[in-house]
């Protein structure tokens, strides 16, 4: 337990500059706090949870097997709506995966001491999604061991090589290294936490698989040089992916001529859009965390207010992002273009465009206001409602684009089905049951990141 402090406070009862660790904690109080979650017992809602998240997963085992055996028209996909669930979800889960490479990569190059607790989780949220996100492109093909593997590089043996001037293709280069390059970077951060759980382990397969894990990790002067040289190498190559990444994804809807997608706004309104939805979903992941494991102590109202500005900010962006779609297309005098901007306020699917303004544009206003910031519960509404207003953004940007081409005689509607809805339900199981084994194995905040944050610490670290 920490030793609480009183803080001076504002009127409204928010303090006037809440620390990043609250005061009262060692390096050893630290690490005794932490590791408990992972060597303590699990209370029974964590296990009721873990079974309803690995029931998720079999429901996308079962989708996936059912489309295999039948195909993709077991989805609403039709014509000319080709697109629909399985890129809207592909997005969807690109975009939620940015938030970690932000907060690991770009916020260390910026010596931002608030990232350490929230980073390693962060970070496995990155890869998670990624894992999700994959899934959709492959099984689109229908027949993944057919057809997958077109869209890599492989020896021209069969006279047909992939098409280097296609998006799609740049997808697979941009998302298999930003996964490859999140998967390392979050790995060697593990390595030290790993070594300290070794060392507290009891049983000896724990010590075995941790000690294995840990790579022979000593905490000598030598392994923390190599390490910090390793760690800094991958922030600098992961923070350009924070921006290619999503520019690339934008990039297959804006290379087209198809009217709502031909637009040069879509790479820095994706960016910001994806760092948008990234943060919503560290909230609404990060709040019950601190709360059910008593980790207010390392993730604090600081992390918190500064998790609802970033959110302020990209939210704003992204509704700027809105504004210069319609000035464009009226600006443009294209008639393709002002008709598609009109279909979508007026049109059959209007009500999830106003929907998509009321989460993302008038939710997110709140955050203006320091106490909502400071509120959980407030910034966990705001948060759900991103999450949701984000996916409506993908509809809006995808089935609302193509179910009204240029001839009208081709005019349909998209209705999603239930294998649609079985297999995006069964990616967000596979998502929390990800998360629940990541909390229950490995440290789900960074041990020795937040060590250097203590009072002892920054004494030694003075005295040197």
């Amino acid at each position: 337990m920490s030793v609480a402090e009183p803080t001076r406070s504002l009127p409204g009862g928010a303090p006037v500059d809440p620390p990043v660790i609250a005061p009262g904690h060692s390096p050893a109080s630290v690490s005794d706090k932490i590791s408990s979650v992972v060597f303590g017992r699990m209370p029974l809602w964590f296990y009721a949870g873990m079974a309803l998240a690995f029931g998720g997963v079999l429901m996308l085992l079962g989708s996936l097997t059912k489309l295999v055996f039948v195909g993709i028209g077991i989805w609403g996909n039709n014509q000319p709506v080709g697109w629909s669930f399985d890129i809207i979800n592909f997005v969807w889960w690109i975009g939620i995966g940015h938030a970690g490479t932000l907060i690991s990569a770009i916020l260390l190059l910026l010596r931002q001491e608030w990232r350490t607790s929230i980073n390693r989780f962060a970070e496995a949220m990155t890869l998670f999604a990624v894992a999700c996100a994959v899934i959709y492109p492959i099984f689109h093909t229908g027949r993944p061991w057919l057809a997958a593997y077109w869209l890599l590089p492989y020896p021209n043996t069969m006279g047909l090589w992939p098409n280097f001037r296609s998006p799609l293709i740049w997808d697979v280069f941009a998302v298999s290294t930003y996964g490859a390059v999140s998967a390392l970077f979050w790995y060697i951060g593990l390595i030290p936490d790993l070594g300290s759980l070794r060392d507290r382990a009891k049983g000896l397969v724990q010590r075995r698989v941790y000690g294995a894990l840990s790579l022979g990790w000593r905490g000598s002067a030598r392994h923390w040089h190599n390490y910090e040289q390793a760690y800094l190498l991958l922030a600098g190559l992961s923070t350009p992916l924070v921006l290619s990444v999503h520019s690339v994804v934008s990039f297959d809807f804006a290379s087209g001529q198809t009217p709502g997608w031909h637009a040069t706004i879509f790479p820095p309104y994706f960016v910001a859009g994806a760092v948008f939805a990234g943060f919503a979903m560290v909230l609404t992941l990060s709040i019950p965390l601190r709360k059910v494991f008593g980790l207010e102590d390392f993730i604090t109202d600081k992390h918190l207010d500064n998790m609802g500005k970033v959110m302020l900010v990209t939210g704003l962006i992204v509704g700027y992002g809105y504004a210069v779609e319609l000035f464009t297309a009226w600006y443009s005098g294209n008639l393709y273009e002002m008709y598609m901007v009109k279909n979508r306020i007026f049109g059959p699917y209007a009500w999830i465009w106003f929907l998509l303004i009321l989460c993302n544009i008038l939710s997110i206003q709140p955050l203006w206001f320091r106490k909502v910031r400071y509120s959980t519960a407030a910034l966990w509404v705001i948060a759900m409602f991103v999450n949701f207003g984000m996916w409506f953004e993908r509809f809006v940007i995808i089935p609302m684009s193509l179910h009204r081409d240029f001839l009208p005689s081709s005019w349909d509607m998209y209705t999603p089905t239930k294998w649609d809805f079985s297999t995006f339900f069964g990616t967000i199981g596979l998502f929390l049951a990800l998360m629940f084994l990541f909390i229950r194995v490995l440290p789900a905040i960074a041990m020795f990141e937040v060590k250097t944050l203590t009072p002892e610490a920054k004494v030694k670290e003075s005295a040197h």
